[in-house]
């Protein structure tokens, strides 16, 4: 059943991804906020504490309701907690509608937009150089396909498989880490307000998102291998990877980056402009992604028919 809720749900999130806006969760911030004043106070605590307490405190409502609905909650009552909260659980962000807001900004030529929308995928600097820009943004799409989608999947799947109703529940609990991690590194990142709390803090935060992304980072880059080209790809992942003072997270990020861009191969065309790359490196990122989104539902799919013939 956890399955059949899985495809419910992609297909939702696939084709009536504008109507989910509000999935976003904005109101999460100021709570996530709250969660890291308290932190503030227990200074001579490891940062990791704290972390872990606001992500448990943020999947209790989850078990809440879980553990509420008690005998009731399988069959159809199952399917429908597991498709709204798998909905809630991806994204938050649409990785393919802000690939089109980015390729629109390109064709206006309009350098704000395009700062903004390049801003919004890459989800942190954007280079000033037209090329460097490119690049990061059709590795940033490799990496956040990863966090919003496909790590997602990969919990429920797995934990979903060992006991159905706690698929949802890791697929939340994946979602809480990373919600933690992106406010963190923005409150870091603030010159006016960061110190080394906040640097605590975010170190904690993305350890904890780093090893549940682990190993669906490392499935996904082997995805990426298939769903493109595989010797480019292949090579890229046996390829020693980055800085060894990266964080578990860093690595990982870094992992996805260079085997997805390694399977996209794009060579540049000498009667092409740089606005002409820029939309085609993020389309085939994107397309990339949509390939590998459909190998997995297909083999969901045929993991479902056989559930359902045994």
């Amino acid at each position: 059943m956890h399955l059949i809720a899985l495809l419910i749900g992609l297909v939702i999130e696939r084709f009536a991804t504008r109507f989910f806006h509000w999935r976003r969760m904005r109101w999460l911030e100021r709570i996530i906020d709250a969660g890291f004043r308290q932190a503030e106070r227990l200074k001579n605590w490891p940062a990791i504490i704290p972390v872990v307490g606001l992500a448990i405190l943020l999947v209790l409502p989850v078990v809440a309701i879980m553990f509420g609905l008690g005998e009731t909650l399988q069959g159809f009552t199952y399917l429908i907690l597991a498709i709204f909260v798998l909905l809630f659980s991806l994204g938050p962000k649409d990785i393919g509608e802000e690939v089109d807001d980015y390729c629109k900004a390109l064709e206006s030529e309009d350098e704000e937009q395009i700062h903004n929308a390049a801003k919004a995928i890459i989800e942190g600097d954007v280079p000033t150089d037209a090329r460097e820009r490119i690049a990061r943004v059709e590795e940033a799409v490799c990496v956040q396909a990863n966090n919003r989608l496909f790590a997602v999947v990969f919990w429920f799947v797995v934990l979903g498989a060992v006991m159905g109703y706690i698929g949802p529940l890791a697929a939340w609990s994946y979602r809480v880490t990373d919600l933690i991690r992106r406010r963190a590194v923005f409150n870091a990142t603030r010159s006016e307000d960061a110190n080394d709390n906040c640097e605590r803090i975010r170190d904690a935060a993305e350890l904890v998102h780093g090893l549940l992304a682990w190993v669906p980072a490392r499935l996904t880059a082997m995805g990426y291998a298939t769903a493109g080209h595989a010797d480019e790809a292949i090579a890229a992942f046996r390829a020693a990877g980055g800085n060894r003072d990266a964080s578990l997270s860093e690595h990982s990020e870094h992992l996805l980056a260079r085997v997805g861009v390694a399977a996209l191969a794009l060579q540049d065309r000498p009667d092409e402009t740089i606005k002409e790359r820029g939309i085609r490196g993020a389309r085939s990122a994107n397309q990339l992604v949509f390939r590998l989104l459909l190998i997995f539902a297909v083999i969901i799919s045929a993991m479902t028919l056989y559930g359902l013939t045994r």
